[in-house]
């Protein structure tokens, strides 16, 4: 195996020149959220992803699969609930509020089963 590895002298001792590969994508809000919870609360766990350079993946996954579900659980509630259309034309307030109820438990589900896991 070959060792590209560099080295910088600082005093008496020799540091290897580390770098990250820089990521190019966002990673979204659940997989903000997912990194300072790692950072936090699990820094070896944290440390060790961000060392083999698999913390962006990582965070990426959960950010995909959080939005995913979330997709899939709204339209569940929805009917679960007995929301329709003709609520919205009728009560739009009321509606707006069922809506922000549903996307609340729906996140508390992704954060408590994803994010803080």
């Amino acid at each position: 195996m070959e060792n590209n590895l560099t080295y910088s002298r600082n005093g008496d001792y020799l540091i290897p020149d580390l770098t990250i590969t820089e990521q190019t994508e966002s990673i979204g809000k659940y997989g903000r959220m997912r990194k300072n919870y790692l950072k936090e609360h699990r820094p070896v766990l944290y440390n060790s992803l961000l060392l083999s350079e698999q913390l962006y993946p990582h965070l990426l996954e959960i950010e995909r699969t959080a939005m995913a579900r979330l997709e899939h659980m709204m339209p569940e509630l929805m009917k679960s609930t007995g929301m329709t259309e003709n609520l919205k034309a009728s009560d739009p307030m009321r509606w707006v509020g069922l809506m922000n109820d549903l996307k609340a438990q729906a996140e508390e589900t992704i954060l408590t089963e994803l994010i803080y896991s």
